[in-house]
């Protein structure tokens, strides 16, 4: 009874595309930071990456962390790639700069100043599907006992994690604004 309901799930998802469009992108990112902060993904993603490419599994003693850090994850990629989408509608609101946070971010003085260029840039160099393949990849290698094969595609997945990590606490720290249309009249 157990493999017949999973050879059919496994037929309905073959049917289904994964969808990239969250619901609610803000109330995502809030869940995320509320089931942990920043430096524990930041450090858990880079962890990961490292035992991807060693003989040692990752949280041996307990790997289904990796799968809900896996699944947090790729709910925040989701969000991140409906921001990306909407982001000609939503800016930051005011903020008095602070050059040590700056510092200590992986942004650029634009992308600090401007979250939602780190989204655009990201999704520009690679798709939300090829993100998710990179972070599938390295949790299946981080939790085998075989090395990975380096790949310069997981760098690149990468660097634009822990970019997207950082822009998203900035928007949630900072908060965001709809921009409101001005309409001219002629006369």
């Amino acid at each position: 009874m157990e493999i017949r309901w999973t050879i059919l799930n496994l037929r309905t998802m073959k049917k289904n595309k994964i969808s990239f469009e969250a619901e609610n992108p803000f109330k995502v990112i809030a869940t995320f930071f509320d089931f942990a902060a920043l430096d524990f993904y930041k450090q858990h993603l880079s962890e990961a990456v490292i035992y991807s490419y060693k003989t040692k599994v990752y949280e041996q003693d307990n790997p289904s962390n990796v799968f809900v850090f896996y699944t947090a994850v790729c709910s925040l990629l989701k969000a991140c790639y409906c921001l990306q989408k909407k982001s000609k509608k939503w800016k930051m609101k005011e903020f008095l700069r602070s050059e040590t946070v700056f510092h200590l971010t992986s942004l650029t003085e634009e992308e600090y100043d401007n979250p939602f260029t780190v989204f655009q840039k990201a999704f520009d160099e690679k798709t939300p599907e090829q993100f998710e393949l990179f972070l599938s990849e390295i949790v299946g290698l981080s939790l085998s006992p075989q090395a990975g094969e380096p790949d310069a595609d997981h760098v690149i997945c990468y660097i634009y994690l822990i970019k997207m990590l950082d822009a998203v606490e900035l928007i949630r720290e900072r908060g965001v604004e709809k921009i409101r249309k001005r309409i001219r009249l002629m006369l």
